[in-house]
């Protein structure tokens, strides 16, 4: 697994990279993405500490604002994630209620006596400032849902199954107050451990990744 792991990483650092300042440009309207922070290392590159997609067709550049730009935990679990950290680092009680749904109008309205506004916009800035200045990350044109939903399975499964893909000592995600991504060192809980890639998917990959 370990090897599968190396090659995996060692294909991906050649795709065009990607981050908030550069902008997206060039980003096609169908795949998957994959994330890298800062001070992560694995396999004598870049740790992949993210693989993610989107559901509906034709909207790729619009999960990876959603992700970096749009500041509403609500439409990202990744931010939802980063700011528990926050909250777990700080001690602060407001975890109970930031962890709380408010997606539908009907738990909008349950939960506004407790929810404080003026405190998550404040929080949600924080995120944003984090990712943006911490993240990068490279694509897979992948067009069909049904492709992308299977190689990212199988791309996460290949991560999250490589004892050498381990988190550095410093990793924002160790203050995690969920335990998966803690012993994953992975920003998710979605897929972890399932089926690895097979080597010959390596190559349908790379025919798929973006380049410069």
């Amino acid at each position: 697994m370990a090897n599968l792991c190396e090659q995996l990483h060692h294909l991906v650092m050649k795709g065009k990279r990607y981050d908030f300042i550069a902008g997206y440009s060039g980003i096609p309207k169908n795949g998957i993405y994959i994330l890298f922070e800062n001070g992560e290392v694995a396999h004598n590159c870049d740790r992949i500490v993210r693989v993610g997609t989107h559901n509906g067709d034709n909207r790729l550049r619009n999960r990876i604002v959603e992700h970096f730009e749009k500041e509403n935990k609500n439409r990202s679990i990744f931010r939802k994630n980063i700011g528990r950290c926050f909250l777990k680092q700080d001690n602060d009680p407001y975890l109970d209620i930031w962890d709380l749904d408010t997606t539908t109008k009907e738990k909008k309205v349950l939960y506004t006596p407790i929810i404080n506004r003026k405190f998550e916009k404040k929080l949600e800035k924080r995120i944003s400032e984090y990712i943006q200045t911490n993240f990068s990350f490279i694509l897979f044109e992948v067009p069909t849902k049904e492709e992308r939903l299977y190689f990212e399975a199988r791309l996460i499964g290949t991560v999250s199954r490589c004892e050498e893909c381990k988190s550095s000592d410093k990793w924002l995600g160790l203050s995690s107050p969920i335990d998966k991504i803690k012993q994953s060192g992975l920003w998710q809980v979605m897929e972890l451990y399932s089926d690895p890639l097979a080597e010959e998917e390596l190559d349908i990959l790379s025919s798929m990744l973006v380049k410069n």
